[in-house]
């Protein structure tokens, strides 16, 4: 029988607006074996957004003591707010036997890159996806149209995407944003593509 393919771990970044939200909402509904790392953060809930599905939202003290006590795989302040990737999330899931979508800003990709070249389950699993607008002023559009921040939160949104933007090839693959259908169907052929590389399957001809 051919060798147990190992699954994938798919991080997928973006300046704040570019589109990463949907592109990940998108592929979760185009791929039924793709399942969802929750991030932990210390932000308040927008309109909408469920405790557990979209967030663990916790108070600024219970996300030290989790610092503190080594759960989270990554963890960084972004926008006067903490977030964090707990390892159960990711290690449990990818041990499950199953593939991992997870939406994090360029600092906790950066950490978790970090921390794949020594650990021989992220180490495999690893795939790296950044989306990018093709202008900054395309980003501030999106940002305006979505209607979520003050001027003052999206003038700092702009200046921090700038220095996101210059990690761009510290990722697997750049996808400049066009339009949903677009931007899903070429992070679908990535995806589908890592399925495929000899690394992730066994002998074809052992399973003959």
């Amino acid at each position: 029988m051919a060798e147990k393919s190992r699954n994938i771990l798919l991080v997928v970044s973006a300046p704040s607006g570019a589109g990463k939200t949907t592109l990940c909402q998108q592929l979760l509904d185009a791929n039924p074996g793709l399942t969802r790392a929750v991030t932990c953060t210390t932000r308040k809930p927008r309109e909408g957004e469920v405790d557990g599905k979209d967030y663990y939202f916790l108070d600024a003290e219970t996300f030290l003591r989790k610092v503190q006590s080594g759960d989270f795989i990554e963890h960084a302040t972004v926008h006067n707010n903490s977030y964090g990737t707990l390892k159960s999330e990711i290690i449990g899931r990818l041990e499950s036997g199953k593939d991992v979508l997870l939406n994090i800003d360029v600092q906790g990709e950066a950490a978790i890159r970090e921390k794949a070249m020594a650990d021989p389950v992220l180490g495999p699993a690893l795939v790296t996806l950044f989306l990018v607008t093709p202008t900054l002023a395309e980003l501030e559009k999106r940002l305006r149209k979505r209607d979520l921040d003050s001027e003052e939160v999206i003038i700092n949104r702009l200046r921090a995407a700038r220095i996101e933007i210059q990690s761009w090839s510290n990722f697997d693959y750049l996808i400049v944003s066009q339009s949903i259908e677009e931007d899903l169907r070429r992070a679908q052929i990535i995806l589908e593509a890592e399925k495929m590389r000899t690394t992730r399957t066994g002998n074809p001809l052992d399973s003959a």
